[in-house]
């Protein structure tokens, strides 16, 4: 099951397969049709709470793996996610500007379990 990840802000390709947008809010500046997006799963996306308590702080990364971890424990939209991914090429879009450190990257490590 091939999943990639990529920031919504990079062009589209056809090697990405199906594009799910994993954010909760819509990126600035990208229109619908520039980013290409198949489906949207603002469900799969941490909890505003937990996003704005993270802001992307690389000191907080393992704690924030830790708590989106138990925030996606029955979640419906990674049962999805995880439907998805078995029928082929799976790209989860995001944008955050550290490509490190973002949910997209603790959810392939999860599909990829």
């Amino acid at each position: 099951m091939p999943i990639a990840i990529k920031r919504v802000y990079e062009q589209p390709s056809d090697g990405d397969g199906r594009r799910i947008l994993v954010d909760r809010i819509w990126p600035r500046g990208v229109s619908k049709s520039t980013a290409r997006i198949d489906d949207w799963l603002k469900e799969v996306a941490p909890s505003t709470e937990l996003r704005k308590w993270f802001g992307h702080d690389p000191e907080r990364w393992t704690e924030f793996r830790r708590r989106y971890r138990a925030e996606l424990k029955d979640n419906e939209a990674l049962a999805e996610l995880r439907t998805l991914a078995k029928k082929g090429k799976l790209t989860l879009v995001y944008a955050a500007r550290d490509e490190q450190h973002n949910q997209a990257v603790v959810l392939k490590e999860l599909l990829q379990k």
